[in-house]
């Protein structure tokens, strides 16, 4: 008889590691200062990284934001561009750069432009995008944003570069959300996608986690303990309104949006163990998934929505499967390693990032659905809870490195990691939000 795997649905006894941000949460943590910024470091190397200088915005030296920095940061992240010295020259988006200088610099790309404030106190920021190696010029755009703005207008013009530079989307102006917990109090943040710019959406002296991003990036769903168990909210970032969605007996948790955001998979245990159900977004009755003496949890959707994978350990410990989102016979994902947990499915549907026991470790592991072909992504030990940028070039999760917990990025490589860490205190729980309208 096989050893009963302890529930890993999200209760204060639960030894499940993909729910241990719930037990450090019962436990001290060092503080983590309000609306701490957090600092960015960039590492490794990519094969085909594209040249690309960025040079000082004329008038920037007295603007609130370095829009020049924000940029380069934002584009080195990706993994798909690479810094060039970009020091000593005076250029805006009106200047007709000598490109030959910037070709014995090595850049195939360079962005001019500028900021300025205006009468009201808002500020006018302009920039240009040049093709070094052609010589053409790749247009460029022209934002007014209050002070505030000034970062999101910053992250807008890196978009307009890699799109322009690799034919996909960029998704430096979309948002993450992540817990922290600061003393004995929690937080859900909304952030930018670097870290910065974060907003309280939600503050409790009770855990909050599991949060997850609607579709359309309007809403936020995730799990609270404010009853003294865990129940399901769905919250408008916009307004700060929210709604119960789920309350049954027992434990309500791992919400997870369907494409449409009428609906959400939960995990419940209201009929005897966790099993996985859909229900509306507004809440009633829910539909069972799953019937089984196994723990089933941690549902997430396909991008059409058609399929269901999620985490079991009906096969003797938990590995990844899939169902079809009506229900059905579920079909075994994961065969590399014995303890597979925490699926996340990219937006275009080819990749499964998860997290692999290694050797006592928890890394961070991404497989090509079509070939079956797994690669680790980490040398840390305690990863956490990946998801996928939505253009799926990037992943986000929660680790510990140098001993403290942080937010990390990197590539689908491996190769171009970014740290994305506090000051100090305890973040987690991450979750990358969609691309927001423009």
């Amino acid at each position: 008889m096989k050893k009963p795997l302890p529930d890993f649905s999200p209760t204060p006894s639960s030894s499940f590691f993909a729910r241990r941000a719930l037990i450090a949460a019962l436990a001290a943590s060092p503080a983590l200062p309000v609306l701490a910024q957090f600092r960015v470091e960039v590492s490794g190397v990519g094969v085909t990284q594209l040249p690309i200088a960025i040079a000082p915005f004329k008038g920037e030296e007295s603007s609130p934001q370095k829009i020049s920095a924000i940029v380069q940061a934002d584009l080195e992240r990706s993994g798909q561009f690479r810094g060039v010295d970009a020091s000593g020259q005076a250029l805006d988006e009106t200047s007709r750069p000598d490109l030959s200088l910037w070709r014995q610099r090595t850049a195939d790309s360079l962005v001019a432009g500028s900021v300025t404030r205006q009468g009201d106190g808002r500020f006018n920021v302009n920039f240009r995008l040049w093709d070094v190696v052609k010589g053409s010029d790749l247009g460029g755009q022209s934002y007014t944003v209050p002070q505030g703005d000034l970062r999101l207008a910053a992250h807008r013009i890196a978009d307009y570069v890699y799109e322009k530079l690799t034919g996909e989307r960029g998704i430096f102006s979309t948002r993450i959300a992540y817990v922290t917990k600061n003393g004995s109090r929690f937080t859900l943040w909304v952030a930018d996608a670097d870290g910065e710019n974060a907003q309280a959406a939600l503050a409790s002296p009770e855990p909050i986690i599991s949060p997850r991003w609607s579709s359309n990036g309007t809403q936020l769903a995730y799990v609270s303990f404010e009853s003294r168990k865990p129940v399901v909210y769905v919250h408008n970032v916009a307004s700060g309104q929210r709604r119960l969605v789920a309350n049954f007996k027992g434990s309500n948790s791992a919400p997870a949006w369907a494409p449409d955001g009428s609906t959400l998979a939960v995990t419940l245990s209201r009929d005897g163990g966790s099993q996985l159900y859909t229900i509306s977004s507004n809440g009633g009755e829910p539909r069972r998934l799953t019937e089984s003496s196994s723990i089933d949890t941690e549902p997430v959707f396909s991008a059409d929505g058609g399929t269901i994978y999620f985490t079991s350990d009906r096969g003797g410990a938990p590995q990844i499967y899939k169902m079809g989102s009506t229900g059905g016979n579920p079909t075994r994902v994961t065969f590399d390693g014995n303890y597979n947990i925490s699926p996340s499915i990219s937006p275009d549907g080819r990749w499964l990032a998860y997290i692999s026991r290694v050797g006592g470790g928890f890394k961070l592991h991404v497989m090509e659905l079509a070939t079956g072909n797994v690669q680790s992504l980490t040398d840390t030990t305690a990863d956490e809870r990946p998801s996928f940028a939505p253009n799926s070039k990037l992943i986000v999760y929660a680790t510990r490195l140098q001993g403290k917990e942080a937010l990390m990025t990197t590539t689908l490589d491996g190769k171009i990691k970014a740290r994305l860490a506090g000051q100090a205190g305890d973040i987690r729980e991450p979750d990358w939000g969609p691309f927001q309208k423009q």
